[in-house]
């Protein structure tokens, strides 16, 4: 069963390769390919043991702002 369709994934990595070289159609189309995903099944299941098992609610957290003023290299808070 291994090679049944095994002429048909060539065709399909011959084609991605040629579509590859053009990096503004593949930077395009991988973009389009991720904002089309939608929500990932984990984070229904997340929701949904926070809303019904640990009966909790999301919290707002507040993230600062980096610049030039507040970044040091190689630090991650």
């Amino acid at each position: 069963m291994l090679m049944a369709d095994y002429q048909l994934y060539i065709e399909c990595q011959d084609l991605v390769s040629q579509v590859y070289l053009d990096s503004n159609n593949w930077t395009r189309m991988s973009s389009l390919n991720s904002a089309r995903a939608g929500k990932f099944s984990s984070d229904r299941a997340i929701q949904e043991y926070c809303q019904e098992i640990w009966k909790i609610q999301p919290q707002i957290i507040q993230l600062q702002e980096y610049g030039q003023d507040n970044f040091i290299p190689g630090v991650v808070s």
